[in-house]
C-alpha cells in the first residue's frame, strides 16, 4: 500500500514524497481514510509509529477548502508539552507547503503579543497546550465556536499532567457537531470516560497492544550500584557503537550534573529539562538534530514528542517511576522501521520499579553485563553488605575515641586538688572517698550548730514559734484557703485561738 491508495490529494502526495516517505505505517493506513470520511477516531498506538502524520496529513486536505476568520480557529490540536506542540507544527509546515494554510502555535514561555496578533489575523490550524489556551480564552482573545475539528494527542500524558479538567472545559466551549480525534498510547479508565463523553460513534484503531514496547528495540537492564552509574554509562558510550543517544533521568538536578560529567569526560553532550526557557530548549534540540552534540541528557519533559531521526541508543540513567514513561522513553529510538538499543540502569532500590515495567511490557528484560568493575551484577548485594559492615564500625569507633579522653580529662582536673594519683584512684573502690568526705561534713555540722544555739539564746522569741509543726494540720482543705484569700485587708489572718472553740475542721 502507498499513500496514493489512501485518498490524499496530489499536492499532499508531492509533499510526502519530498519528505522521503513512500509507504504508510499501520496507524496511518487505518486512520487517514477514517479522518477523510469525517469520522470520530480513537487511535491506540505507541510512540514512534507515525501517528502524528496520521492526523496531520488528512487535516491538511480537509482544511484546504474553507475560509479563516479572526479569533476563530478552524481546527484545534491539543498537546501536553511545548516540545510536542512544536513537533506537530513542524509537520504542518513540512507537509502543507503546497497548501494555503495558516497555522498558529500557542505555548507557554513565548510572548503572548505575537500569538494574539496571529489569532486576530485568522488561523486554519491552532496548535496549543491546554494551559496557554485557557489563559487566552479567559482573557477573551480567542473564540472556539468556529472550530469544527479537535485533536487530543497523547491523552494519557494529559492525564498524568493533570490537564483532563481543562480539556473537558475546552470541549464544552466547542460546537456540539464537530469531528474529534483522540490518540493515546494507553487507555486508562479516565481516558475512556473522556472518549465516551465527547466522541460520537468513533472508529477504534489499535495497531499494537497498549503499553507494549517496539519490537525493533533491543532492551537491556544493567545492574549497577548508585555510585557506578556514571562509569557504566561512559563504558557503554565508548564500546557499544553509539552514534546518537538520549539519556533520561528522573530529576532536573541529575540532568545538569550528568551533562557536566559527560562534558568533562570528553563527550559532546547537551541538556534539556523543565528549568530551561523555551528558546534555549529549541536551540538545544536543534544542536542535537544538527549533530553538534550527539548525546542529549533530558528529563521526562522530552520523553514524548521528540522525533529525531537516527537515534541509536536510549539510556534510562534512572529507572522511571511510572512504567508508562519507560515505553515513551525507549520509543525515541527504533522509529520508522529502524532498529535501536535501550539500556536501563537498575540499582537494588529500583527492584519494584523495574518489576512494574516488566509487568507492563509483558516480559522480563534481559540483563546486560559490563566488563570491569563499573557495574555490580548478582553479587552486588553481598558486596554492599560487606562494605556497610566495614564502614559502620569505623564510624562508631571515631566518636568513642573522642569521648574517652574527654571523660579521663575531667577526673584528672578534679583529683589533683585532693592530691590523689589518677592511676590508683581507678582501681580503688568508690567507698573510700565517700568515707573520707563524711567525717569532713561532721565538723562542719557542729560548727553550724553552735551559732544556731547562740542565736536561739539571743532570740528566745522564736522558741514559742515551735508550734509551727502544727502546720501539718494546716493543709486545710481548699475551702479554708479560699476563705483566707477572701479576708479583707486589716482582718485577722493568723491561727484561730483555742478559747474560741472553733476547730479548723
Amino acid at each position: 500500500m502507498t499513500f496514493a491508495d489512501l485518498g490524499l490529494s496530489d499536492e499532499l502526495l508531492r509533499s510526502v514524497e519530498t519528505s522521503g516517505y513512500t509507504e504508510p505505517t499501520p496507524i496511518q493506513a487505518q486512520a487517514i481514510p477514517a479522518v477523510l470520511m469525517m469520522r470520530d477516531l480513537i487511535g491506540i498506538a505507541q510512540t514512534g509509529t507515525g501517528k502524528t502524520a496520521s492526523f496531520v496529513l488528512p487535516m491538511i486536505d480537509v482544511l484546504a477548502h474553507g475560509r479563516r476568520r479572526a479569533m476563530m480557529p478552524r481546527s484545534l490540536i491539543l498537546e501536553p508539552t511545548r516540545e510536542l506542540a512544536a513537533q506537530v507544527a513542524e509537520n504542518f509546515e513540512k507537509y502543507g507547503k503546497n497548501h494555503d494554510l495558516k497555522m498558529a502555535l500557542l505555548i507557554g514561555g513565548v510572548q503572548m503579543g505575537d500569538q494574539v496578533k496571529a489569532l486576530n489575523e485568522g488561523v486554519d490550524v491552532l496548535i496549543a497546550t491546554p494551559g496557554r489556551l485557557m489563559d487566552l480564552f479567559e482573557r477573551g482573545k480567542i473564540l472556539l465556536t468556529g472550530c469544527d475539528l479537535l485533536v487530543i494527542d497523547e491523552a494519557d500524558r494529559m492525564l498524568d499532567m493533570g490537564f483532563i479538567p481543562d480539556i473537558e472545559t475546552i470541549c464544552t466551549k466547542l460546537p456540539a457537531k464537530r469531528q474529534t480525534l483522540l490518540f493515546s498510547a494507553t487507555m486508562p479508565p479516565p481516558i475512556k470516560k473522556l472518549a465516551d463523553r465527547f466522541l460520537t460513534n468513533p472508529k477504534y484503531i489499535e495497531v499494537s497492544r497498549p503499553a507494549s514496547s517496539n519490537l525493533n528495540i533491543a532492551q537491556f537492564k544493567v545492574k549497577v550500584s548508585a555510585r557506578g552509574k556514571r562509569e557504566a554509562l561512559r563504558q557503554i558510550l565508548r564500546t557499544d557503537n553509539v552514534t546518537t543517544a538520549i539519556v533520561f533521568a528522573n530529576r532536573k538536578t541529575t540532568v545538569r550534573e550528568l551533562n557536566k560529567s559527560l562534558q568533562q569526560s570528553g563527550f559532546a553532550s547537551g541538556e534539556i529539562h523543565g528549568d530551561i526557557d523555551q528558546s534555549t530548549r529549541v536551540a538545544e534540540l536543534q544542536r542535537f538534530k544538527d549533530g553538534t552534540v550527539n548525546i542529549l541528557v533530558a528529563s521526562d519533559v522530552a520523553a514524548r514528542g521528540l522525533d529525531v531521526k537516527g537515534v541509536s541508543h536510549v539510556f534510562n540513567y534512572d529507572t522511571p517511576w511510572h512504567p508508562d514513561d519507560y515505553v515513551h522513553r525507549i520509543g525515541r529510538t527504533g522509529r520508522a522501521g529502524a532498529t535501536g538499543r535501550a539500556f536501563t540502569f537498575v540499582t537494588p532500590e529500583d527492584a519494584e520499579a523495574i518489576a512494574n515495567v516488566e509487568k507492563l511490557t509483558g516480559g522480563e528484560i534481559p540483563v546486560f553485563t559490563l566488563d570491569g568493575a563499573a557495574a555490580e551484577t548478582e553479587d552486588s548485594a553481598p558486596a554492599r553488605e560487606k562494605s556497610r559492615r566495614t564502614e559502620k564500625p569505623r564510624k562508631e569507633a571515631r566518636p568513642v575515641k573522642s569521648e574517652k579522653p574527654a571523660k579521663t580529662e575531667r577526673p584528672k582536673s578534679e583529683r589533683p586538688k585532693s592530691e590523689q594519683p589518677v592511676e590508683t584512684a581507678k582501681p580503688e573502690p568508690a567507698e573510700q572517698p565517700i568515707q573520707a568526705e563524711r567525717p569532713a561534713r561532721a565538723p562542719r555540722s557542729t560548727k553550724r550548730e553552735t551559732p544556731r544555739e547562740e542565736v536561739s539564746a539571743k532570740r528566745p522569741a522564736r522558741e514559742p514559734a515551735a508550734p509551727a509543726p502544727r502546720a501539718p494540720s494546716q493543709p486545710a482543705p481548699r475551702e479554708v484557703r479560699a476563705e483566707q484569700d477572701a479576708i479583707p485587708a486589716g482582718a485577722w489572718n493568723g491561727p484561730i485561738p483555742d478559747f474560741l472553740g472553733f476547730s479548723a475542721l
